[in-house]
């Protein structure tokens, strides 16, 4: 299985394979040795290169935190073959929404202006990928708060490109 993983924005990609009843982990291309317990619901015990972790996580209407110690980070955690990563966060509709690239591409047109309001499923921004157009909809009725794209960026999976409130 292979995630695209942010925290506190920068992507990291995270590749777990099971052989023999044991997981190998890779992250960013270097294997890592972990092992891992759910210790409670959103508490997980780590031994990452025989160094201890408990690493919580926190859940809030629009985003994911993880805590390790004292520190905490913003998360998200993509599967890049999943529907639902495609579509962006969940099915609900409270509070803001995320307009996330699906995959790496360029940004060629910004369809939506701030402030502006827009209907579920309206086109918010289009990207290019491997010499396709993806046109990425509002998950909602709403105004758009943010356009984080700009015509001509490249931009990564997992990337947030329109709020929409």
């Amino acid at each position: 299985m292979t995630y695209d993983v942010l925290i506190d924005g920068k992507s990291h990609r995270l590749e777990l394979t099971e052989a023999d009843g044991q997981w190998l982990c890779r992250l960013d291309g270097e294997e890592v040795h972990v092992d891992a317990v759910l210790a409670r619901p959103n508490v997980v015990s780590l031994i990452i290169d025989g160094i201890a972790y408990e690493v919580k996580r926190e859940l809030t209407p629009t985003d994911t935190h993880i805590w390790v110690k004292s520190a905490r980070f913003a998360a998200e955690v993509r599967d890049p073959r999943s529907l639902r990563s495609r579509r962006g966060k969940g099915a609900g509709t409270e509070g803001p929404q995320k307009v996330i690239a699906p995959m790496p591409g360029k940004v060629v047109r910004v369809l939506a202006k701030e402030k502006e309001q827009v209907e579920a499923g309206q086109g918010v921004v289009v990207i290019e990928a491997m010499k396709m157009q993806n046109e990425l909809k509002s998950p909602k009725k709403g105004i758009v708060s943010q356009i984080l794209a700009k015509e001509g960026a490249t931009v990564n999976a997992g990337e947030v490109l329109a709020i929409v409130e």
